[in-house]
């Protein structure tokens, strides 16, 4: 669809502002018609496809790393569990505090 007043004759391509006043002037882009074309619509959903299908290969790589830390965890508290019930009934570990003990290199 055109715009009312619209025309086949670009406006400026390039052009300083300022410059005829002696002031070094700033130059603008290009003013022809913004509208998309079927041929930049397609390479910007192609773009978007391939970041789509990137992104959905991240989340699965992240999912199966999620899925293996999960068993990883589950293992540890399952050895954890078995350590415990290694312990002599009624016997409490003995903790000491950190300060106490002098690292080897003393």
């Amino acid at each position: 669809m055109r715009d009312v007043g619209a025309t086949d004759k670009p406006v400026a391509d390039v052009g300083l502002i300022g410059a005829e006043h002696g002031r070094g002037g700033v130059e603008l882009g290009s003013n022809r018609a913004m509208a998309a074309t079927p041929d930049t619509t397609d390479a910007r959903l192609t773009e978007l496809e391939i970041k789509a299908s990137y992104a959905e290969d991240q989340i699965d790589q992240l999912n199966q790393a999620i899925y293996r830390q999960q068993q990883q965890i589950d293992l540890l508290l399952r050895e954890v569990a078995g350590l415990r019930r290694q312990l002599p009934e009624g016997s409490t570990p003995v903790l000491a505090s950190l300060r106490d003990e002098l690292p080897p290199h003393y």
